[in-house]
């Protein structure tokens, strides 16, 4: 069993080996510095033969295993924050690991189903495929069905969920030790994976996600998802449809079995524009191992681990989205984003529309929306986004990254394939179906859309205001030229009333002390009772007298 301390000694080691022990000795001070090596390993501050810092971390995520691994492939989606060679460096990471003994996945299949021997007729020791959460076995069932048993590898539960306290102790630190960081959330990006690969550990999810893809695309021809056999999962076990294919980037196979890539492309792009623009449930790892292509000519579609969701007013947000980029509009992009709830600074508002503006003639100038060049102009905008401080929700990062992939499959599958060609026509069929306003199509009435989108989004803000108000943290600006005019006159009539009050104290006094002296106190003391009667009445005339006189010149 591995202990919290020996994981962290394990990650010390790794860390060193790759030379980037010195970031973990400023993040916990003294705590890496005494570290011994293991055996085998290089001593700490010996780098490997990666030519770039961001080279190391990748290598150093692959060899920390699943959890680390997972990470870097959900952070490769966080253009808007990394830069872009370390976004690089983790889209390349590979989830892959070596093969448990069968021995060890036998007892697996037989704590979850002691009975299981009833129900196959043979298992394959010889896994599929082999991954850091799971591997893949084939196997027949008693009644000749051929299946695929995705199973849990014994104790990864424990191993993920010290390293998600480690983690989340390092997000913590760094926000401590460099308070800059703090703009990023690394503590709020941890706590999302967290809940990311707890999901993903639970394999009854990924089958009731795999179910609900079948059902959106049971009328779509050409497009195949894996049987569920639930009497045979848990949550440790999935047992479905065994499928073989060709990876949907191989066009040299594709061809071979007598089918068309090209086809094969765009037939995959409008499977994701359905998932993005109809279903709003999204395969979200489109990889090329999680698409295979079968000689019937199917696309099938393998782990569903990774799931996108959309709720209809963000499929209207990314239409707008993609209209906008169509069509030069900034104004409606920059809606755009904001109803994904990126918050933009209205200093930075200006400067923000100048780089929209040049991104998008730069890319597109006076060509044809066919010849739109969708992946130059995604990089330009995370690049605005990251310059601008912006935070992104993982929801927009997740969809772009599956259309950019999917945009690559279509790529390799035939050098012409047309992102324009291939989505307009789709938009214009929803609008005509009524999926979509037309007047989002046709852009005819801006003016009448800046008052939809307003009008919808009142209920929001006011519910906004009302909760900022109830937290404290509503702040009230006012400018207004009158407001100095306004302070002036409050203090000159602050000033009369406090004459008044002096004066009205001196009568008392001295009505008081003339009272009283002709028993008790000295003539001198008299003389100053009278003194200050005088000067009541002469400040009493005065103010009448500028009371009086300024009513008179204000009335002329």
């Amino acid at each position: 069993m591995v202990t919290r301390i020996m994981r962290y000694a394990q990650i010390v080691d790794v860390l060193s080996k790759y030379g980037l022990g010195i970031g973990l000795e400023k993040i916990f001070p003294g705590r890496a510095r005494f570290r011994l090596p293991r055996p085998g390993l290089p001593r700490p501050g010996k780098t490997s033969d990666a030519s770039t810092v961001y080279e190391r971390i990748r290598l150093a995520f692959e060899e920390l295993g699943p959890t680390f691994v997972k990470f870097g492939q959900i952070m490769s989606t966080r253009t808007e924050l990394l830069p872009p060679e370390l976004i690089n460096e983790l889209k390349k990471l590979q989830d892959h690991a070596k093969p448990l003994p069968f021995s060890e996945v036998r007892a697996v299949i037989e704590q979850n189903y002691p009975d299981c021997d009833e129900w196959y007729l043979k298992i394959d020791e010889t896994p599929v495929a082999s991954a850091s959460i799971a591997q893949v076995h084939s196997a027949i069932l008693k009644d000749g069905t051929r299946v695929a048993l995705k199973i849990q590898r014994p104790g990864i539960d424990e191993i993920i969920e010290i390293d998600i306290g480690i983690l989340q102790s390092m997000a913590e630190r760094i926000e401590t030790v460099f308070p800059e960081t703090r703009m990023y959330n690394p503590v709020g990006m941890v706590d999302d994976f967290a809940h990311q690969i707890r999901k993903e550990l639970d394999f009854t999810r990924d089958a009731r996600n795999a179910d609900r893809m079948a059902r959106n695309f049971r009328d779509t021809p050409g497009i195949r998802f894996p049987k569920i056999y639930w009497e045979y999962s848990s949550p440790q076990i999935m047992v479905m449809d065994y499928i073989e294919g060709v990876r949907i980037d191989d066009p040299e196979a594709i061809i071979a079995m007598g089918l068309d890539p090209h086809e094969i492309g765009v037939r995959g792009f409008h499977a994701y524009l359905k998932m993005i623009f109809e279903d709003g449930f999204i395969h979200g790892d489109p990889h090329p191992g999680n698409l295979l292509v079968t000689k019937e000519g199917d696309i099938a579609f393998l782990d569903f681990g990774i799931i996108g969701i959309l709720r209809p007013e963000k499929q209207q947000g990314f239409i707008n989205l993609l209209f906008a980029l169509m069509n030069d509009d900034i104004e409606l992009m920059l809606r755009s984003l904001e109803g994904f709830g990126i918050v933009i600074n209205e200093s930075d508002r200006e400067a923000l529309r100048d780089d929209l503006y040049i991104m998008m003639h730069d890319f597109k100038g006076g060509e044809e929306v066919s010849q739109f060049n969708f992946r130059l102009v995604v990089t330009e905008l995370t690049d605005s986004m990251r310059r601008y401080r912006l935070k992104v929700p993982m929801n927009l990062m997740l969809l772009l990254k599956v259309f950019m992939m999917v945009l690559d499959i279509g790529m390799r599958l035939d050098p012409e394939f047309n992102f324009g060609k291939e989505v307009t026509p789709y938009l214009t069929k929803l609008a005509d179906k009524g999926n979509i306003s037309a007047a989002y199509v046709k852009r005819a009435s801006t003016s009448l859309l800046e008052a939809a989108d307003a009008l919808f989004d009142m209920p929001r803000n006011l519910n906004l205001m009302l909760r900022r108000l109830s937290t404290g943290t509503f702040k009230l600006e006012m400018v207004d030229s009158d407001l100095q005019k306004l302070q002036m006159a409050l203090d000159k009539a602050s000033d009369k009333l406090m004459i008044g009050l002096v004066v009205a104290s001196l009568v008392v006094g001295s009505s008081l002390v003339l009272l009283a002296s002709p028993f008790t106190l000295p003539k001198e003391i008299s003389w100053l009772a009278i003194l200050g009667y005088t000067a009541a009445v002469l400040v009493g005339f005065y103010a009448i007298y500028h009371v009086i006189f300024l009513k008179f010149r204000m009335q002329r």
